[in-house]
């Protein structure tokens, strides 16, 4: 049986990918889906390594990684796989190997389709979201959900938001569709530090995604990510509060990808 408490903790500290969670509907639908997204920031092949932890306390690790372009309804998309693995002394009495996929159109930017597979103690769930974005719905196991034209899933809005150029004062506002609800997730850009993480030392913009709901991360929490100022927008360090306390994961080492042409 699945039950909240100290446990639950260790899985909250091991999902990466958590700005994704909120976003909002668009109005004006375009569903001849033209849009083209210049990319020099990721490719096939980048592999990003995290260790993730609880104050001084080491949980476990995590992995974000472009894996191969597929083909979805007759266009490219890159494949994003994450995982998030308990280390050794929390396996001893509640193991987490949770994964997340992504397909993401490597043309217009948006998702085709959502896995999330949580192994997490005696829990277990899995979920597919099949986003039809030419046609304006998704499908939610047996639930269809009206989405905006290019919607994000919590995964590919992180990649979205790579692409992107970020400038300090400003902010962005990405479509995004998660547990059956459209949400604005509104992005500022907030100023520029120098992060330095086991992969090295890094001049990044530090970057606060906005949440407007509950969620894995609370509304009362916040969520800050800091990303190198380069066109890679590489995420580097991730930090949470949540009700039990602060959350980081950061990165320990990466290897970047092949850029990916038409």
């Amino acid at each position: 049986m699945h039950t909240p408490g100290r446990s639950r903790t260790l899985a909250l500290l091991l999902c990466i990918p958590v700005w994704g969670t909120y976003a909002a509907s668009a109005q004006g639908e375009d569903t001849t889906l033209s849009r083209f997204v210049v990319n020099d920031a990721f490719g096939v092949g980048e592999y990003l390594e995290f260790s993730v932890g609880y104050g001084f306390v080491k949980a476990g690790s995590a992995t974000m990684q472009v894996r191969e372009i597929t083909q979805e309804r007759g266009r490219p998309a890159f494949l994003i796989r994450t995982t998030a693995t308990s280390n050794s002394f929390f396996d001893s009495f509640y193991p987490v190997r949770d994964t997340m996929l992504s397909h993401l159109d490597a043309i217009g930017f948006f998702s085709w389709r959502y896995e999330k597979h949580m192994r997490e103690g005696d829990y277990r769930r899995d979920q597919v979201v099949d986003f039809h974005q030419d046609k304006g719905f998704a499908v939610d196991g047996a639930d269809t959900v009206e989405i905006p034209i290019y919607a994000q899933d919590v995964l590919s809005a992180l990649y979205y938001v790579r692409t992107q150029k970020l400038e300090i004062g400003q902010s962005l506002k990405v479509p995004n569709m998660t547990d059956r609800k459209n949400y604005d997730l509104e992005v500022r850009v907030l100023g520029r530090e120098t992060i330095v993480t086991p992969a090295g030392e890094f001049t990044c913009l530090k970057v606060e995604p906005l949440l407007q709901a509950a969620g894995i991360f609370k509304h009362e929490g916040r969520i800050t990510v800091w990303m190198t100022d380069d066109r890679l927008h590489l995420p580097v360090l991730m930090k949470s509060k949540i009700v039990v306390g602060a959350v980081h994961a950061e990165l320990t080492g990466y290897r970047l990808g092949e850029l990916w042409e038409e």
